[in-house]
């Protein structure tokens, strides 16, 4: 039962409680390793990702226990041994645990991390950046072995802006030996969210939130109980689910303040947003859409994560507009899929270019990967008939229940 069957064409309405943050639980599990002792994670999603994440600190000695969305880890018996493949090979965020390991045993084999096939997202920067801190790394056919007496503190310029690159070396370096400078860094709230969890922990960090981050190396971390913060990019999944099928969705803990481009957008796209110390009311389809243009780009800009849900809005806002893809070549890996449905749209280099006036309507599509297969479900919502989203595994990787959630809400959906 790899697939979700949709039948088209019910509003939404209800209201749904938005998860823990896949994007900033990864990189905070993976901080653990540098605690001896035991971390407690308070809203942590139950979804595929966390739990190779898991499997993975497992493997390497941890005890690893979940009670609902609390999840804890104990890394005092942490050993070096070899990391399950099949984990390592779906999952791109278990790079992450290459600048905490090396911070705390000096010494990593793995194999090189897998993940979604939206864009090339070499390794190579996290190699590099890692090097000038006086890593050796010896590189495989099929992976890499790293090796460190201790990090050293020094400054890291970036050759251009990488999310997982920023948090790795913060990894690295909040035990490391002197200062790290790392710039530009990523902002991304999932970012401050790591700093947040390691400077609770004793970390000495400054310029969480800007391009320039300073780390003053300590010697140790205490153990530490964090929550992670509400997933922007499911709520505004669901935000969307609702603009397409003309609903009316409360997002109960949607995080208002890491979604101002999207929230931005999606009321010049027609929707009306109310503002509740609670969450979010999405009122779909309220007024004329006068957007019609979306680059993605670095935050605060729009994420590359929401371009694919944006994109089946914009094919049904009744004015014809355009997407530039600015981070991800293969971000476009969506288009054939909704064409199948109806969708008039066109790829030329970076930008696709969208019929706003497109019908959709049932059909049998395949998702290739996370964010592109959760844009098929909200397409397929608002499609004339059935549909067939095939390779559920992908939506699974950051979506707790999708069928439950949207069910919830009143779509007539259900596995397949």
């Amino acid at each position: 039962m790899d697939a979700i069957r949709i039948y088209g064409g019910k509003r939404l309405s209800g209201q749904t409680t938005i998860q823990g943050s896949k994007n900033a639980s990864l990189p905070i599990l993976a901080a653990t390793l540098l605690i001896s002792g035991t971390c407690e994670i308070e809203n942590c999603p139950d979804i595929s990702d966390v739990y190779h994440m898991q499997r993975l600190l497992t493997s390497l000695g941890c005890k690893v226990e979940r009670e609902g969305a609390l999840v804890r880890v104990n890394t005092e018996s942490l050993s070096e041994c070899d990391m399950p493949s099949d984990s390592v090979g779906v999952m791109r965020s278990s790079i992450m645990l290459l600048g905490a390991l090396l911070a705390r045993t000096g010494y990593v084999c793995m194999e090189n991390p897998g993940g979604c096939v939206i864009g090339a997202r070499p390794i190579d920067l996290h190699l590099r950046m890692l090097r000038k801190m006086g890593v050796v790394i010896e590189e495989t056919g099929t992976g890499f072995c790293a090796e460190a007496a201790r990090l050293k503190g020094t400054v890291l310029q970036m050759p251009f802006v990488s999310v997982g690159v920023t948090e790795n070396l913060i990894l690295a370096a909040v035990l490391a030996q002197g200062e790290t400078v790392i710039e530009p860094a990523a902002r991304e709230p999932e970012i401050q969210a790591l700093c947040e969890f390691l400077t609770g922990a004793g970390a000495r960090i400054e310029g969480s939130g800007t391009d320039r981050l300073v780390i003053h190396g300590v010697e140790k971390l205490n153990p530490v109980r964090y929550r992670i913060p509400a997933d922007r990019i499911v709520a505004g999944t669901y935000l969307c689910a609702c603009m397409c099928t003309g609903g009316r969705v409360f997002l109960r803990d949607a995080p208002v303040h890491h979604m101002e481009s999207v929230l931005e957008t999606a009321a010049l796209m027609g929707a009306a947003i109310e503002y509740d110390p609670e969450g979010i009311m999405v009122t779909g389809r309220e007024h004329e859409s006068t957007c019609h243009s979306i680059t993605t780009g670095c935050y605060p800009a729009f994420p590359t994560d929401m371009q694919s849900p944006f994109m089946v809005v914009m094919a049904m806002s009744g004015h014809d507009g355009r997407i530039e893809e600015t981070v991800f070549e293969n971000r476009f890996r969506i288009v054939p899929e909704l064409r199948k449905m109806g969708a008039g749209i066109t790829v030329q280099g970076s930008t696709a270019y969208i019929d706003g006036n497109s019908r959709l309507h049932g059909a049998i599509v395949q998702a290739e990967e996370l964010r592109g297969g959760a844009a098929l479900v909200v397409a397929a919502l608002a499609a004339e008939g059935t549909c067939i989203v095939t390779n559920r595994h992908y939506i699974d990787r950051g979506y707790e229940d999708i069928v439950l959630s949207l069910r919830d809400l009143g779509a007539d959906i259900e596995l397949a």
